[in-house]
């Protein structure tokens, strides 16, 4: 089997409220909204996220030519809403992966500087399941979304810092 051509495109992770979560990944994180996908008849929603200088190419105006160049891309977050799940009392909320029964874990984020990083989430209120200097692993951090799950954040300089030493 050839697998020259294959790539991580995206990784999907249910979200309550799609207002909630895309001000999070897009004003918080930075991120942008690639493309909005509406099934009314399965009643959800898919929203792909990525980051600006990690998207090949210009965003293409034609609908079809834009899912084509959004497939093409690498890294994309993609965050599916089941409609109703923002306004029902009785939700209970997704399973992060981190508590029991473990199985997902995380996201990462690569930036350029963690403490930085950092202090504006602090700034912002992000909630922190670690912060840089906490525990064995010093240099990079933990932050929650608004639905819970574990994103990363870590420098490359300092991933190879924690990982090799130095």
């Amino acid at each position: 089997m050839h697998t020259n051509g294959f790539r991580l495109n995206h990784t999907m992770l249910r979200v309550r409220d799609p207002e909630i979560s895309l001000a999070f990944y897009c004003k918080v994180l930075g991120m942008h909204i690639l493309e909005q996908f509406d099934f009314d008849s399965m009643q959800f929603s898919l929203y792909f996220l990525g980051f600006s200088d990690g998207i090949e190419g210009p965003r293409p105006d034609d609908r079809s030519e834009r899912i084509q160049w959004m497939a093409r891309q690498s890294g994309a977050l993609e965050l599916t809403h089941n409609w109703g799940t923002e306004t029902d009392d009785g939700f209970a909320g997704y399973h992060d992966g981190n508590g029991a029964p473990q199985g997902f874990g995380h996201i990462g984020i690569s930036v350029p500087d963690v403490y930085a990083a950092c202090q504006g989430f602090e700034q912002l209120g992000v909630e922190f399941v670690k912060r840089p200097d906490d525990g064995s692993m010093k240099g990079l951090a933990f932050i929650k979304d608004p639905d819970g799950y574990w994103i990363e954040i870590f420098s490359p300089s300092g991933l190879a810092k924690t990982i090799v030493g130095g």
